[in-house]
Order: C-alpha cells, then structure tokens, then sequence
C-alpha cells in the first residue's frame, strides 16, 4: 500500500464484498466518486446506502463552507459508527485543508489528500483486488478480475454543499478537463485545497467522452474548478509564456468534440464571466441540431463593485450585466445560473441593497445562495467590517426567496412551449422527470413506459403544484428518442 493510505488499521485479509460512498460537495467530488464506484462495481463489489452496514466506506469530503467541513468529519464518524471494523477512506478538499481534524474523527481511517488523489483508484483496486479469502498472493476468484482498465477519475463545478448520496448518474458524464485555481479569491480556500490550474490533453478527454457515450450517456457535462482557463494540456507538462498562442482554448476543445464525437448534448460547468469571450460562444451555437445546450452556470457572487472588488473578483458589475445581454442575443432562449454570497467583510446595508438590486435585475434563472464563511488561511478573514452571523442569516435568506421566485417565474414561462428532455428518474408518484436543454425541470405521465435515459419533445402544460420550480407537460409523439 502506498504512503497515500494512511491509517492505523492493519491491512486487512479480506476483500471487501460490500462498500458505501458518501460524497459531500461539489459535482467533481460527485464524479469522481462515481469514476469509484465503476471500479468497485467491476471488481465484484456490492454497493450499498451510505447509511448502511458495509465492509468498505469512502467519504469523498467537502470544505467550501465550515459547515461542509462539518458535515464531511460526520460523515466519517457515521460510516465507523456504522461499521467498528470496516474500512473507512476518506479523500477530497476537507482532507486536504486539515488532516489533523479526520484523524481527530475516526483514527483508522485511512486520509487520501488531493494531491495523492490521482493514485485512488489504483489504491481501491489494491483493497478490492485481494482474494475473498487467503492470503493476498492468491488467485482472484471468478468474477473478480482485476485487469480491466481503470476508469478515469472526472468532475464539474463548485455547486454548493450537497450531501449527495445519489446512485452514480446513468443520463448524463461529468468529464473533467481541468482541476485547480490561481485566482485566489479573498474568501476562498479552493487553490489550497486542489492546488494551480492543470489542464488534461484532449486525447484523453476525448476518450472519456467516448467511454461515456459507448456506456450509453446521453449528455456530457465539461467540468473543472476553473474551466475556463482550460489551455490544451500544456500546464500538466509545465506549459509557460512562449507557447501560450499555440494552446487549445476551450472553445477549441468544444469545437474538437463535437467534430470527433457523435455526442447528442454537451452542457458547460461553472465557468467564470470574464472567460464567456466571442470565440466560446461562436462554438457554442454553430454547433447546430441542439448539441451545445442553452444554460450558462455565471458565478456573480455579488452585486456590490466594491465587494465585488474586496473579494478579488477580476469583473464588475457593468461587466456581469454586459454578459448576460451579450449570451441571451445570441442564444435568446438561455438560462442564466449564478452563485452569490452574502455577508462578506464590508457588505453594509449601502452595499447589501445595491448588490440585491442587481440580482434581481439580471433576471437568474437558478441561484445558488452561500452565506459568507470564514475559511481559516484566507485574506478576507483578516478584513475589517466583518458583517454579524445574524444579519448574514436574514440576507441568506432575504436571498433564498428571491431565488425560489426566480425559479417559479423561469418555469412559469416555460408553459406553452416545447421542450427536447433528458429522463432521468421517477417520483414517487409515478411519474418521470429530467431536464430540458435549458436545465429546467420537467415531469411527465408515462403509464407503462420506462423514461429512463430517453430523450422525448415535451409540450409545457403547467407549472406542477406540487413543486413551483418544476413543470407537467405530455410527450409530444415521435419524441427525440428511446431509452438506451
């Protein structure tokens, strides 16, 4: 076992029969975790709820907010509480920031940091690969060959704190093309914790993308922490000033997978403003035939200039709302997403008003609502006029309702039209929902029809009053295709 497994349980004798995956974060926490659970499905591995009694237990943690550092050292304790004598891993950003707090939490679980976070599978191939019984020199038995290619670990955007545990995506593949930040952002702990930008070559991006077209995925999302500075590959072999002009941008990436590929949608992660320049959005929409997807995740984080600046973001305002005009005259049916957080050092009233009066202004689509959390290392914890917990709470959720109705009016305009959608999975009641090419939500009556994975044309009928972010409509016949 190499030194990126760290512990102080002995190694054990038998193969795990059984593992459970608890992944707290973001969306490349999300796949890279599912990139695991294919590893340990084709090495004969039963997975099971996190919640639930196992041999194996893999946390992949968060540490964005102090409560996602919370939540990822609970999730360690549940999994040993679940089972004194599994295995427990835990690996992500939480990890990497502050080893010492895991330890603190379970003692025998073995800590995987970031930047051994390459070799991780390679690791759980060595757990799982042992006979399941003998010693480990043994035959593997049937059904338990390891000498299938690893998959490749992939990701997307910073999406909030979720406590996912969501069965691996079976509609649509998170591809990672690129990892880490050099923008270090007053308030941000993220470059400590994933380290520079690195960008993957295209060749192996482009065989993940087949991988995940030939394994039956409908829709690809292109993820990274800071997609947009993706350069072709060059900085994984130390890329540097002279050779700058000949690196693949992202929109050259796109243009190559939609050239080298028989992808049917292609949906962007998180990118950020000053990085939506003319060349992307002339990749995006000569794509033609619907592949390149009407939805911009913008992250705005604040309304205000001067927090704006404070906060080391490299736009303003002006800039953000010139933005959205210029994606929404060329793409007239997109989406706008944004993140924002409240109570930053020096949001006063002055400010908050001004920043809560450009939101509404932009018209968002989706808002993702933080509030402000002091991460240890970073400038902004050392700003003067820190704003009180309390008034970051009422902003919070000032914000938060602004959001729902954002939500309720892009879905109410959705009624009448048509709409191409991914089906994902089925309610409780029946019936089936996924996601239009605009990331709206909508569901559909199918009596005696699996939707899984199809793509149909659904006619808009309603806002359901069972949720006022989401839309009912019916399938229009000949639909934009079957399950796979």
């Amino acid at each position: 076992m190499s030194d990126a497994l760290a512990g102080s349980h002995p190694e054990p004798r038998l193969a795990p029969r059984s593992a459970a995956i608890a992944n707290l974060g973001c969306k490349v926490n999300q796949a890279e975790m599912e990139a695991a659970a294919r590893l340990l499905r084709e090495r004969g591995v039963t997975l099971v709820d996190d919640r639930a009694r196992a041999d194996l237990y893999l946390v992949n943690t968060c540490t964005v907010t102090a409560v996602a550092d919370q939540k990822s050292r609970q999730a360690v304790r549940r999994a040993r509480r679940a089972n004194p004598d599994a295995q427990v891993v835990a690996t992500g950003c939480s990890v990497q920031v502050d080893p010492t707090a895991f330890t603190a939490a379970d003692p025998g679980a073995r800590l995987v940091d970031n930047r051994s976070k390459a070799a991780l599978l390679d690791e759980l191939a060595a757990l799982v690969g042992l006979p399941a019984e003998g010693p480990p020199d043994a035959d593997v038995g049937p059904g338990r060959a390891t000498d299938a290619p690893l998959p490749t670990l992939s990701g997307v955007e910073l999406d909030g704190v979720a406590d996912d545990r969501a069965a691996p995506e079976r509609t649509r593949a998170f591809v990672k093309v690129q990892d880490g930040c050099s923008f270090f952002c007053t308030y941000c702990i993220i470059p400590t914790a994933r380290g520079l930008e690195r960008s993957l070559p295209p060749e192996a991006i482009l065989a993940d993308v087949r991988g995940a077209l030939a394994a039956g995925r409908r829709e690809i999302v292109l993820t990274g922490i800071n997609i947009g500075t993706y350069d072709g590959g060059w900085s994984e072999r130390g890329f540097r000033g002279a050779h700058a002009r000949s690196a693949l941008t992202l929109a050259g990436l796109v243009r190559r997978i939609l050239a080298e590929t028989s992808v049917e949608r292609i949906r962007l992660s998180s990118i950020e403003p000053q990085h939506v320049d003319d060349d992307l959005l002339d990749a995006w929409i000569s794509a033609g035939a619907g592949r390149c997807l009407p939805h911009f995740h913008l992250p705005l984080q604040s309304g205000d200039d001067g927090v704006l600046r404070r906060m080391g973001r490299r736009y303003d305002a002006r800039f953000y709302a010139a933005l959205v005009e210029r994606i929404r005259a060329v793409i007239p049916a997109v989406a706008i997403h944004g993140d924002v957080i409240v109570g930053f050092p020096t949001e006063d009233d002055a400010a908050w008003e001004r920043s809560r009066a450009f939101i509404q202004s932009i018209g968002f689509a989706g808002l993702h609502v933080f509030r402000y959390s002091t991460r240890p290392g970073t400038p902004a914890v050392r700003m003067a006029g820190q704003v009180h917990e309390r008034t970051r709470k009422q902003r919070a959720a000032e914000l938060l309702s602004l959001a729902a109705e954002a939500r309720s009016a892009f879905a109410a305009a959705h009624v009448g039209r048509e709409a191409a959608v991914l089906f994902e999975t089925r309610l409780p009641d029946g019936r089936w929902v996924g996601h239009a090419e605009d990331h709206q939500l909508v569901a559909v009556h199918a009596p005696g029809r699996r939707l899984e994975n199809a793509i149909e044309r659904v006619t808009i009928e309603a806002v359901d009053p069972a949720a006022a972010d989401r839309v009912v409509g019916r399938i229009v016949s000949g639909g934009g295709g079957d399950a796979r």
